[in-house]
């Protein structure tokens, strides 16, 4: 078994953690961008995906990532463990349903409640405390999929027809163009940036680079928002105007 995840302020990345040391702490995971990651999918059968959900759907990013390899998820048993601010209906379900196509067999889901990493945005904003209360939760709830996945009970949030519709209706629906493709909607304030260059190394889509003393944006943001939750100085911002708050997981420990 192996772990592979896309994160973006560390919350996906931290529930796969989380559940692979109490699964079996010698299972290792990678990020997609580790220029290893194929060669470890190939070479096992089993493997706990974890990600952000975005608009109650995948990241382009992996879903890129999945479609550039499609060979190599034929015959794997997959269990999909999916990150969100509030509720996505079938966050597990629409990358459960892109890997079945592509001959995985899914095992099961489950879905997580975590800090917010918009960071540019008032909506879903909550205290210190709140958001640590569900790093807790997210925890307890893991160590119950753990425990489930070994009594060969694996849980199976965002499966099926009902969890679709949910999905679907709930956000999908209204906000399908926003994960549809790549957006070029990141903006510098040049008054505030440094072009101190943090962002352009932590863009996993190399979308950002200095030039002339100042940070430029192409058009393929992934909205992963780990340039925005990091930058120094507030600078970037990608729905909002306004940074209101940055967050990253180590805040929440």
């Amino acid at each position: 078994m192996i772990g592979i995840y896309f994160s973006g302020t560390g919350n996906s990345r931290y529930a796969l953690e989380v559940f692979l040391k109490e699964y079996d702490k010698s299972v290792k995971s990678f990020s997609i961008e580790d220029e290893n990651v194929v060669n470890q999918i190939k070479s096992n059968d089993e493997i706990v995906i974890s990600y952000p959900v975005q608009y109650s759907n995948i990241p382009k990013i992996l879903k890129d990532f999945i479609e550039q390899y499609p060979y190599l998820w034929q015959g794997k048993k997959v269990f999909i463990i999916a990150t969100m601010g509030l509720f996505s209906g079938d966050g597990a379900g629409i990358l459960a349903r892109l890997l079945h196509k592509y001959g995985a067999e899914i095992i099961g889901g489950l879905h997580l409640k975590m800090p917010d990493s918009i960071a540019d945005e008032k909506a879903l904003k909550r205290s210190l405390e709140k958001n640590r209360e569900l790093v807790e939760q997210a925890q307890k709830k893991i160590i119950h999929a753990v425990y489930s996945m070994k009594s060969n009970r694996p849980t199976q949030e965002g499966i099926g027809l009902l969890y679709q519709m949910a999905g679907f209706f709930g956000q999908r629906l209204y906000f399908y163009n926003k994960t549809r493709k790549y957006t070029n909607k990141l903006k510098i304030d040049k008054a505030k940036c440094i072009a101190c260059g943090v962002c352009v190394k932590l863009c996993p889509m190399k979308n950002l680079s200095v030039s002339h003393g100042v940070v430029k944006a192409k058009e393929s943001c992934t909205m992963c928002y780990r340039c925005i939750n990091r930058c120094p100085k507030q600078a970037i911002t990608l729905l909002g105007k306004t940074v209101i708050e940055q967050g990253t997981i180590e805040k929440y420990l």
